[in-house]
């Protein structure tokens, strides 16, 4: 009998440790992206399930990663700015300081992208800015709540410290209601707030959950900031579909984007939710930008492709494509870029 209930335990307790993280769903009226209980893609394209996950973890063909510390951090940003200054911290996350405002986006600063310290997808790469360097943060900006965009470690240091108001899509904000974190505004895709600049939430093709009973739950975006004058597109996570066509017509020509062009391989598996870069050049085109920068790419080793491959498929891609290096950069961290 004793050996029943220690094998029910063993079975059971994965299970009650995905409940246990789920995070609460959004509440509110359907719409054509929300059916009462989840959110739904562009065009319905889902994420894939679990038997698919099965299938890649037990055939993963991994590249090379190298854990690698040695890089260089850069210096300590200015407290402020009136022009538009963005700095690639990794992954996702970016300083963006512009009309005095200081803003984050999706900051991860934990040594493991997880809900635990001691498991799940390592950084291979310090943050490009010291979290002690950081200046003063009135908002961060979440794409969504997977562990390498809302890491919720980070965001209470920040909360604790600076109080900023936290731009969220919806439902995200009931999770960090439960962590004691209050001053949020959530939009669905195509609303607005303004915060000294207008900021729109638009929409991606990703999904959402913390643990086994959330998927779906609360929504996932993009998002476009203005000052009036210029235009500034942070793509989030996302696969690629024709809604980034829709988002250069209704709020381009982009000045500046933060395009994703990690996590791309195998193409079966994460193509419903991440572009290539490939389709990160497309993304260029399609919310016409000026300038693109490259994100969420060489810190977490989240699929197939090795430490390096995005940033040289990036290369030849551009290279095919006839558009010049510097229109869509590969960004070191830590190094301000000025506009």
């Amino acid at each position: 009998m004793i050996y029943a209930v220690i094998a029910l335990v063993i079975v059971a307790f994965p299970f009650l440790v995905g409940i246990s993280l789920s995070a609460p769903g959004h509440k509110g009226p359907k719409t054509d992206h929300f059916n009462g209980t989840q959110f739904i893609n562009p065009g319905g394209i889902k994420a894939k399930g679990f038997s698919d996950v099965l299938r890649w973890m037990f055939s993963r063909d991994q590249g090379a990663w190298k854990y690698n510390y040695e890089t260089s951090i850069g210096p300590k940003p200015v407290d402020s700015s009136t022009d538009l200054v963005v700095t690639f911290v990794n992954h996702s996350t970016f300083l963006i300081q512009w009309n005095n405002l200081n803003l984050l986006t999706d900051p991860v600063w934990s040594e493991r992208c997880s809900p635990y310290s001691f498991a799940g997808p390592r950084r291979m790469r310090p943050p490009g800015i010291r979290f002690e360097d950081l200046p003063p943060i009135d908002a961060i900006l979440l794409s969504h709540n997977h562990y390498d965009h809302l890491d919720i470690t980070t965001l209470k240091r920040i909360h604790q410290q600076d109080d900023p108001v936290f731009i969220v899509p919806l439902g995200v904000e009931r999770y960090l209601a439960q962590h004691d974190i209050t001053k949020c505004v959530s939009l669905d895709w195509w609303q607005s707030t303004s915060i000294g600049l207008d900021i729109m939430a638009t929409p991606a093709q990703h999904f959402s959950s913390r643990g086994m009973l959330d998927r779906d739950k609360t929504l996932w975006c993009g998002y476009t900031l203005t000052n009036g004058e210029q235009k500034l597109y942070f793509a989030g996570d996302s696969g690629y579909g024709d809604f980034f066509k829709e988002i250069g017509k209704k709020a381009g020509p982009m000045d500046v984007s933060l395009i994703p062009i990690g996590a791309y391989q195998p193409k079966w598996f994460m193509s419903p939710i991440h572009v290539s870069p490939d389709q990160a050049i497309q993304i260029h085109r399609d919310v016409k930008s000026k300038k693109s920068i490259a994100m969420h790419f060489g810190t977490f080793p989240l699929a197939d492709e090795g430490q390096g491959k995005a940033e040289e498929d990036l290369i030849l891609g551009l290279e095919k494509s006839g558009i010049e290096q510097k229109q869509f950069v590969i960004p070191e961290e830590g190094e301000p870029i000025s506009f």
